[in-house]
Parts: C-alpha cells; sequence; structure tokens
C-alpha cells in the first residue's frame, strides 16, 4: 500500500532511516567504548526496543514503571527506570517486575531508601537503584555532596536495596547557544557526575555503572569522558525538527506526521487534519534546538506549522498554498518527537513511499 492511501493524521517512520541512526549511535558508543541504553519513552514501541537491543543495546531505558512493564512482556530483560519510584504502589510493581527482569530505577533521597527497603522484604532480591546527580538541568538529583553521603549511608544500612551506580541527565545541553557551548556542558556535566562517582568509592561503595544521557552531545560526536561507562540517548532513533537544527540537517528525520489538506480559506491559510491530539503544540525557543512554528513541512523549503486547534493544523504560507490542493497528503516533521508517539496507537513503517508493517505504539498513555 501506498502511503498516500492511508488515513490521516497517521504517524509514519521510515525505515532505513531508522535503521541507520540506530546504527551509527551504537558504533558510536562502541568506539567510545561505553555501553548503549537507549532510551524507549522516544518511541514507546516493544518493536523498535528490539531492534535496538539486537544492534547491540545493553539494556534500555524507560522513564515510567508502566513503560517497563510493556517491554518486559514483550521480551526486553534489562530495563533501567530513569526515575525516582515513589510509594509503595508503584515499589511493589517493580518488586513484582523484578522477579523476571533486570530492573533498576532513579533514587535521590533518604525517604525513597526507606520505602524501598520496607516493601523489598519479601523480594527474592535486592532493589537495585542508581542515585540520580543534578548536573544543571534544574531537574531532580542530589546537589550537595552531604546528601549524597547521607543518602550513601541510608543504602549501606538496608538489607534490601543494592546500590548499582550514580546516572545524570544533562538536558540543559539543547539550550546551548552554539557547538561549543553544547560541549562545554557536556564535559561540566559529565565531570560532575563522574565526581559524585568517586565519592561513593571513597566511601566504599563501587558504582557499576556511571550513566549519562541527552542527545545532542552524542549527535555530534564528542568524546566521552573515562569513567562513563554508559549512555542514554532517546530522540536519536526516530530524529525530530529540534535534533535536526542541532546537525542543520533534516535527512535523518525517520518519523514524520503524515495529514491531508482539508481547507484553503484563504489566499495563504492552509488548513489540515491534525491538530494539538495528533502533533502537540510544542516548539523551543532557545539555543541549539530551537524550532520555528509547531513543525516543519517536509519537502518544502521555509515552510512551517503556524498553529494547531484540537483538530486542525495552520500553516499561513501563500507559496505553499499554490502548491497544494485540498486532498493533497503532506508530511510535518514534528518539534519534539517523544510526546508525538503518545499520541498515536500505531506507527506506519514504510520503505520507498510503500507501507511495510505497522507497529502498534504499546506503551502509549502509561504515565504511572
Amino acid at each position: 500500500m501506498n502511503i498516500n492511501e492511508l488515513d490521516t493524521p497517521a504517524l509514519l517512520v521510515d525505515r532505513e532511516i531508522l535503521l541507520e541512526n540506530i546504527r551509527s549511535m551504537q558504533e558510536y558508543a562502541d568506539a567510545n567504548g561505553v555501553k548503549l541504553r537507549p532510551h524507549t519513552k522516544t518511541h514507546k514501541m516493544p518493536v523498535v526496543a528490539n531492534l535496538q537491543k539486537e544492534a547491540g543495546a545493553s539494556g534500555i531505558t524507560v522513564a515510567k514503571t508502566g513503560e517497563a512493564e510493556v517491554m518486559a512482556a514483550r521480551g526486553l530483560k534489562d530495563i533501567f527506570i530513569a526515575n525516582q519510584v515513589v510509594g509503595k504502589t508503584k515499589l511493589e510493581r517493580v518488586r513484582k517486575l523484578a522477579e523476571s527482569v533486570d530492573v533498576s530505577f532513579g533514587v535521590d533521597s533518604p525517604v525513597q531508601i526507606r520505602q524501598i527497603e520496607e516493601v523489598f522484604q519479601e523480594a527474592q532480591k535486592p532493589a537495585q537503584v542508581l542515585v540520580e546527580i543534578e548536573v544543571g538541568e534544574k531537574r531532580s538529583g542530589i546537589i550537595e555532596e552531604s546528601d549524597f553521603r547521607e543518602l550513601l549511608e541510608e543504602i549501606r544500612k538496608s538489607e534490601h536495596v543494592h546500590f548499582r551506580g550514580v546516572f545524570s541527565h544533562d538536558g540543559h545541553t539543547y539550550k546551548a547557544e552554539n557547538r561549543e557551548q553544547c560541549r562545554e556542558l557536556f564535559e561540566e556535566a559529565s565531570a560532575r557526575t563522574l565526581q559524585f562517582a568517586q565519592i561513593a568509592r571513597d566511601e566504599g561503595m563501587e558504582p557499576e555503572t556511571v550513566s549519562i544521557g541527552s542527545t545532542p552531545p552524542f549527535l555530534l560526536g564528542f568524546d566521552i569522558p573515562d569513567g562513563i561507562t554508559e549512555i542514554r540517548p532517546g530522540t536519536y532513533v526516530f530524529m525530530d525538527a529540534s535534533q535536526s537544527n542541532v546537525l542543520g540537517d533534516y535527512g535523518r528525520c525517520a518519523a514524520t506526521i503524515l495529514t491531508t489538506v482539508i481547507s484553503k480559506p484563504t489566499r495563504e491559510r492552509v488548513i489540515t487534519d491534525v491538530g494539538a491530539k495528533g502533533i502537540t503544540a510544542q516548539t523551543r525557543n532557545v539555543g541549539i534546538t530551537s524550532t520555528k512554528g509547531l513543525g516543519k513541512i517536509k519537502a518544502f523549503d521555509e515552510v512551517y506549522l503556524d498553529g494547531v486547534f484540537d483538530e486542525h493544523a495552520i500553516i499561513y504560507n501563500e507559496s505553499f498554498s499554490r502548491q497544494v490542493e485540498i486532498g493533497d497528503k503532506v508530511q510535518i516533521i514534528p518539534n519534539h518527537i517523544c510526546p508525538v508517539c503518545n499520541l498515536h496507537e500505531r506507527a506506519w513503517l514504510v520503505s520507498g513511499g510503500e507501507v511495510v508493517d505497522e507497529i502498534p505504539v504499546e506503551a502509549r498513555g502509561k504515565l504511572s
């Protein structure tokens, strides 16, 4: 079936670009002597996660316990939840998951450790935790060395909690003004992560894993410092407009939204049938990942999505309007692909303009 026979809106994934993105990031990790544990919150598709695993990934990363459960049910056996798992209900789910797969998760508070210790008392093996280090993103994670030592002490005296290592996410590299500032922020974040890994060693707790994340530095091919054992990029697998702006190249975008022109009410205004419920209204307005509009129209120069309603996309461009007719289908490169995948039940795998497979987005909506 040709892609133009698909009903719209539809999430498309180009098979050849997808496989090349998977291959190139694995090659980068191998060249730097680190493990690749891709973040699957980008695609939420066990089929794609298994492709990454087959290409050499050591395991996968997820954002939520629900995602971990879906991935485990589809054969992924080494899963890191890069988030704080808090509360008895979630911890009991992780404990059950740990009976059949190697699952680890993030912590950054002694309160968490005490909760984990209580829930895992009857577990077959100790909970596997990595301490999150805040490296500049201003999100979750340990900031002060004294707090880190206090947390390590809480883990040390816990019978049912095992310290596996440390991890960080340098998401602030997205806002770097240029390549060199991105490198600077990346190196600072890596150094801080390594600093806390050394503190753990000094406290007699050897980190098996020292893990860092965020796609832009890896796309730019920065050398990974000695001592880092693992990287966790996610968006690289599909790419999007913001990541493409890091490279100045949209050719690596595997995922697009196919949409139909449904109205041309003025000479310059074009309406298509995808809105915020199918592509989001997200934009990035700072740094190397900054975007124009709410998405880029593929195969048209300097044509962007100017606005969305719930079920309508608005494009103001007279030249574009002259080139399309009602009923024509165009593809939009989203600004941020991760939340877009969460909006769709399936993706259509395509090659050379033909549909070759249907991939269910099985972890969509798994927010808890």
